[in-house]
């Protein structure tokens, strides 16, 4: 394998764990609990942990077993962050702490674009 397929199979698996992580913390965390009564938005807090934790995990499975999977899990994990991202600007976070979720949308944006590439 060449360092160009090395660096999606690597940022996949990364953005898979950290997924994984992401949603049971904010399944079971009550400081996950307090940041979105931050947002303002505590009842979305378990689908977003749900959504988190199965991005993650259809990302390891599609980039072991099945492509298309990955595609899909990837770019709804996209979507989720940069949805994410909007809620922070909207609550007037630091640019410092919206970087997590920039990086994870152009990251799942990158996964997504190169499996896509893949499936072609």
């Amino acid at each position: 394998m060449n360092i160009v397929g090395i660096i999606p199979s690597v940022l996949t698996w990364l953005s898979g764990v950290a997924f994984i992580g992401y949603g049971f913390l904010c399944l079971f965390s009550g400081g996950m609990t307090e940041e979105f009564d931050r947002y303002n938005l505590p009842q979305f807090r378990r689908l977003v942990g749900l959504l988190e934790l199965l991005g993650g995990l259809g990302s390891i499975v599609g980039i072991l077993f099945y492509l298309p999977l990955l595609v899909f899990s990837s770019a709804g994990l996209a979507l989720l962050m940069f949805l994410g991202v909007i809620v922070r600007i909207r609550t007037k976070d630091r640019f410092v702490d919206m970087t997590p979720a920039i990086a994870l949308t152009i990251i799942n944006i990158y996964i997504s674009k190169v499996a896509i590439g893949l499936l072609s």
